[in-house]
């Protein structure tokens, strides 16, 4: 087989259209549409039907395409480990952090990829989760922290990696604090609340979490970027929930208490790579530190 008539027809089969693959590579679609005809008739059989004017998978389009993801995400893979192995750890790495991890988490998880034995600047950009997982998938960016595994649907190959689980904190201004009647967690019905948006992954188990207690929550607010969310708290808008195991971030600054903490509801914190084994030695590293600054994951 030629792999590049599978690639072809793999970024066709992703982008859904001729065209659109053919300026993504630049050749012309004609020539594109060739080199897939090559492909077909080496398998002897159709890999691509009409439905109206759009192209569609046939059976045997769709199982291609699952080995084409396959052998592609595993040629990237190869292409990180190798890149990286003379020098044993890159000279740059480039780490994406989901705007709902808290920074010092993040802070704290990354720095043992920059105080290895070599010399690393690391690069680091915060996002959306799926914008960050759509660089993932072009190798812009060597690793995403996010709080939750990739999301079902995205369309990216990528592996998750769970670092740490924490329970949940509710923080609160003074002012905040004084009002609330009754003992936690009841309390949290009495008083304004801000949430994590419904894009962070704690937000169902939260939600979840205040049906079960009967909690009819007063939200004022809600944020996808917890900094934000903390920014807001300390203003005295409302109370509102952090990973236990980053509460220090937030209780340092002197105008903040704690409320509660529950270990009902749990967040994960995720490292995802293309990597389906954690060779890069920064990853490793980030593995490592999370297992001495939280509870480590439980078994499957």
């Amino acid at each position: 087989m030629n792999h590049k008539h599978l690639f072809y027809f793999w970024k066709v089969a992703k982008l859904g259209s001729v065209r659109k693959a053919a300026a993504a590579i630049n050749i012309t679609p004609q020539t594109l549409s060739g080199q897939i005809g090559l492909l077909e008739e080496s398998l002897g059989t159709e890999l691509f039907g009409r439905r109206g004017r759009s192209i569609v998978l046939t059976d045997a389009g769709k199982l291609a395409l699952e080995y084409a993801n396959e052998l592609f995400a595993l040629s990237a893979e190869l292409e990180v480990v190798i890149k990286h192995l003379p020098r044993g750890r890159p000279a740059q790495f480039q780490v994406g952090v989901s705007d709902a991890v808290p920074k010092s988490l993040a802070c704290t998880l990354l720095q043992p990829a920059i105080l290895g034995e070599q010399s690393t600047r690391i690069v680091c950009r915060e996002w959306r989760l799926d914008r960050l997982l759509a660089q993932l998938a072009v190798h812009e960016i060597d690793l995403v922290l996010a709080d939750g595994p990739v999301p079902p649907n995205t369309g990216v190959r990528a592996y998750n990696h769970r670092l740490l689980d924490s329970g949940i904190s509710f923080l609160a201004s003074p002012s905040i604090a004084q009002q609330q009647e009754g003992e936690f967690p009841g309390s949290l019905g009495t008083l304004p609340l801000l949430l994590p948006g419904e894009d962070a992954h704690v937000r169902s188990a939260l939600n979840a979490w205040l049906e079960k207690k009967r909690l009819r929550a007063r939200i004022v607010g809600e944020f996808d970027d917890s900094a934000l969310m903390g920014a807001f708290g300390r203003q005295g808008i409302g109370a509102f929930p952090v990973p236990t195991v980053a509460e220090r971030e937030f209780l340092d600054t002197g105008d903040l208490v704690v409320l509660g903490r529950t270990q009902e509801v749990q967040v994960s914190f995720y490292a995802i790579s293309v990597e389906r084994r954690l060779t890069h030695p920064c990853v490793v590293a980030i593995t490592r530190s999370a297992q001495q600054i939280g509870t480590p994951p439980a078994p499957a």
